[in-house]
């Protein structure tokens, strides 16, 4: 049995955002899972949008999420093998030159949309004669290239969408290469493909009709084509299409915001399955659960809020020693295991634990909403160091005091004591807020 061999091929125009993304790390969990291989393909053709700037951030977001590649090739590299392979299409007959300009082939499209037809190319230049590509020539209008797709359907057994077909008459022939010499994805993915044997394509469901023509540009090079999966596209929380921001969400600023490599892997590899979204504690966990039979044609959902809570449940999963080298980097090396456990279910992102620790330990304001009950507190304050063990017996004394329970009675304390109506046990506080700020607190005093 072939192991898989899959590639992400993204271009260096611009950040990694959510939806490529996704696309790169579903091809990783399928190579991984069957023991394959992952490639990373730099397609930077485009010499003036491409840049080394997002390159190197399209390296460092992969990494940080946790996506390793076995190899790796750039499209730049290879211009010579791209035009051989387009001169061997060419001597067969399937590839072909044409002289329009960009001006020209904008005005018979939209001729064609005003009068109701599709805007397929009409091959008129398969119809020149070589005196009138002599002519062309003669006058330094170099030629863009086509390739010439045989008219029948194309049919593939899909991944993700079963069964799939499409009609080359519906489609203008693909171009191949610009008039200015510069390769189009089309010919340089099918021979880069081909070159590195890649087994398996699995890119996003608006690439189906280029899979279509591609499939025959796999068979004009003498080669079968790899098997292909195309993945329903992001949509917002309620099936919408993607706001602006939610589009163009670059990894680095969810990176900025606090997300954590766990949480993004663990939504972007469920969102659009038929598993439910939850969270995991290791990458591995992510891989031997991942199955593309899972994954559905329905439009899958991206909410930023749905993240939120499973970034959340991804701390809640590490344990202190898992995160004691982190402490240090947020400048709160101090927090031993029992702060952790008794924080971290009331974090949304890892910066959080530093807020809860500054609480304990910085200056706050006191909300003082129940005067003679925050008295009654400080007289009945026990000896000694305050400790969640002393809680309870401080608290019952307080409430045979003022008859006082539930809600009347805690609540006040925890406003006196951390100005915030909600939170972690107090209780589990008190010994890092230390007596005389509880007690400064409970007097309504800056501590």
């Amino acid at each position: 049995m072939t192991l898989p061999k899959v590639r992400f091929a993204p271009s260096p125009t611009g950040h990694l955002h959510v939806g490529n993304l996704r696309t790169a790390l579903v091809n990783f969990l399928y190579a991984k899972k069957a023991g394959g291989h992952f490639m990373l393909r730099i397609d930077d053709t485009d010499k003036q949008r491409s840049s080394l700037k997002f390159e190197e951030s399209i390296r460092d977001d992969l990494k940080w999420l946790g996506i390793k590649w076995e190899s790796e090739d750039r499209q730049s590299e290879r211009l010579d093998i791209y035009n051989k392979a387009l001169e061997r299409l060419i001597q067969n007959g399937r590839a072909y030159p044409c002289y329009e300009t960009q001006e020209e082939l904008g005005l018979k499209r939209k001729a064609l949309l005003m009068s109701g037809k599709p805007p397929v190319y009409d091959r008129a230049a398969l119809r020149l004669t070589e005196a009138q590509k002599k002519a062309y020539n003669e006058q330094n209008i170099m030629p863009h290239y086509r390739f010439l797709l045989n008219d029948e359907e194309v049919r593939w057994t899909d991944l993700i969408r079963g069964e799939s077909s499409i009609h080359m008459s519906s489609l203008s022939d693909p171009v191949l290469l610009r008039a200015d010499g510069r390769v189009i994805y089309t010919l340089a993915s099918v021979v880069d493909d081909i070159d590195h044997g890649i087994t398996t394509i699995l890119r996003g469901e608006d690439h189906v009709t280029n899979s279509a023509a591609q499939i025959q540009l796999f068979e004009a090079l003498g080669v079968k084509p790899p098997d292909l999966g195309h993945m329903a596209l992001l949509a917002g929380a309620e099936g919408e299409g993607l706001s602006k921001r939610l589009g163009s969400l670059s990894i680095g600023q969810l990176r900025e915001e606090g997300f954590e490599p766990l949480a993004i892997a663990a939504l972007l590899a469920r969102i659009g399955t038929s598993d439910p979204i939850e969270a995991f504690s290791t990458f591995d966990e992510i891989i031997e659960q991942f199955s593309i039979e899972k994954f559905s044609r329905s439009t899958a959902k991206f909410d930023p809020v749905e993240l939120s809570l499973i970034n959340a449940k991804t701390l809640q999963l590490l344990t202190f020693n898992e995160l004691r080298d982190r402490f240090s980097f947020e400048d709160v090396s101090e927090i031993d295991e029992e702060f952790w456990e008794a924080i971290k279910g009331n974090i949304l992102y890892f910066s959080d634990i530093k807020f809860w620790w500054q609480l304990c330990h910085s200056e706050i304001k006191p909300i003082i909403e129940d005067n003679e009950l925050c008295e009654l507190a400080i007289e009945s304050m026990p000896e000694g160091e305050l400790t969640a063990e002393t809680w309870n017996s401080w608290v019952a004394l307080i409430s045979e005091k003022s008859g006082k329970k539930g809600k009347s009675l805690f609540h006040p304390l925890r406003l006196a004591l951390t100005g915030k109506t909600q939170g972690p046990e107090v209780k589990n506080l008190l010994k890092y807020m230390g007596r005389e700020r509880v007690r400064k607190r409970l007097s309504g005093i800056t501590a």
